[in-house]
Formats: C-alpha cells, structure tokens, sequence
C-alpha cells in the first residue's frame, strides 16, 4: 500500500524566492493620548449658589450631592475644577455655562486650562 502523507523536515525552513526576504517590517508608531483640559468655576458675590447647583447638574451630570460640594469648593477657595475633558468638549462645556449664566444675567465665569 502506498502512502501519501508529506514527510516531515526538520531543520531551516524553506527560504523563498519570491523576493520577500528584502521587505522591511513597518512598525507602527505608538499614538499620543490627546491632551485633556480641566474646566474651571470662578466664584463671584453675586451668582446665586443654587443656580451653581443646577449647572453642575444640568451640564455635567453631578447628583445634587456632587454639585453642592464642587459648588461649596468654589465658594470657599474661589476657583474648583468641575471636570477633565478634551479640547472640544471642555470648550464646550465652558460656552454653554457661560451662555446660560449670560442668559440668567448672572457674572458665572467658567473657564478651561490644559492639565
């Protein structure tokens, strides 16, 4: 009976001839992380503390526990950073504050600095 099976080798593989030994390996470069920007709240006498509060929550998602207690930092220090966010969403972030502060003529500033 005859056997079909392909013998095994051991050793050096086959080398090819197809011209594929001379290409260089490309090896991607590792990306960088965009940089991050904190948002900042400015305190001021005259905006209500409760309109503070509702910003924290409207705009970025705090539970009223989490408002009260950024808008107390801000309160007590002056200055709180209310998140980290890339450019885009930080900038954002700080128009829509200010337009709704604007609107409520409130002097709220909010403001953003890269981390």
């Amino acid at each position: 009976m005859r056997s079909f099976a392909t013998p095994i080798t051991l050793g050096k593989p086959p080398t090819r001839t197809d011209g594929d030994e001379d290409l260089a390996v490309k090896t991607r470069p590792k990306t960088q992380r965009p940089p991050m920007y904190k948002v900042l709240l400015l305190n001021d006498d005259f905006t209500p503390m409760e309109f503070v509060v509702h910003i924290l929550e409207r705009l970025f998602g705090m539970t009223h526990a989490q408002a009260i207690e950024i808008m107390l930092t801000v309160h007590r220090k002056g200055i709180a950073v209310v998140g980290v966010f890339s450019h885009e969403v930080a900038e954002t972030k700080v128009a829509q504050v200010m337009e709704l502060a604007r609107r409520q003529q409130h002097p709220l500033q909010c403001t953003m600095e890269k981390e």
